[in-house]
């Protein structure tokens, strides 16, 4: 008997020691406030065309090096073309780092984004790469000019897809908004929502601005099958912006 209770012992002291473990990964500072996630990205800055562009995020949260993000995930795009941004997931080297690779088949000015969310938080740092001889005058005029009208490629949007979106069950939707790789606040963002199957009906759900640059929704879907959401942003400096996403409900 006291061989038994020993065991039991022994066993829900391995369990205490294991909750503990998992509680020493939410790190917080002396007011108990959870430390920032920083991110500190590199990338090749200059290239040549078709040269490789390897891109590097080290994630870390206070001294505590994190490689158990639950997304890292670099968006390329070229100078103006922001809508044609490409996706690339990450490789997980352990002790904070993630990498990818990449190249571009002319030249031209391209931006890396990483995009990174861990432990509750998310920020999203972005830098640039010239390609070849980079662009040329003409598309530097036309960047320069979309930057005079207040938002360019500095604005940064992120949706996360909940997963697993079932009818009758509420989703809730969340979209991290960035500029000049700060939070992006007081925005006014609705989703509009719709089936395919019955494209001339569209939902407009409102959001709410929990944390400073997320902005989170619920919507109960009343039908199956693959819908769209596009993700309507302005604010009152004349910035509107707008993603389109195809979701499935089962």
């Amino acid at each position: 008997m006291k061989r038994k209770l020993g065991l039991l012992a022994g066993v829900f002291m391995l369990a205490m020691m294991a909750a503990c473990g998992k509680e020493e990964t939410i790190k917080e500072d002396d007011t108990g406030v959870p430390l920032p996630l920083d991110v500190q990205l590199t990338v090749t800055e200059q290239v040549d065309v078709n040269g490789i562009i390897k891109m590097a995020a080290v994630v870390t949260q206070g001294e505590d090096k994190v490689d158990n993000a639950d997304e890292v995930e670099f968006e390329v795009w070229e100078e103006g073309k922001k809508d044609d941004s490409v996706k690339i997931e990450s490789k997980n080297d352990k002790d904070g780092l993630y990498t990818a690779e990449t190249s571009f088949d002319h030249d031209g000015l391209f931006h890396v984004q990483v995009h990174v969310t861990a432990r509750g938080l998310h920020t999203m740092p972005k830098k640039e790469v010239t390609v070849g001889n980079g662009a040329n005058i003409e598309e530097a005029v036309e960047g320069e000019a979309e930057h005079e009208h207040g938002h360019a490629d500095e604005f940064s949007m992120h949706f996360m897809e909940p997963e697993n979106m079932k009818l009758g069950e509420a989703a809730e939707f969340v979209v991290h908004l960035q500029e000049d790789g700060q939070p992006f606040e007081k925005a006014q963002v609705r989703y509009e929502i719709w089936n395919e199957a019955n494209p001339d009906k569209h939902d407009w759900v409102d959001v709410e601005e929990k944390v400073a640059g997320e902005y989170t929704a619920s919507y109960t879907f009343a039908q199956a099958g693959p819908h769209k959401i596009q993700i309507h942003v302005t604010d009152d400096n004349g910035l509107h912006e707008h993603e389109e996403h195809a979701i499935e409900v089962n």
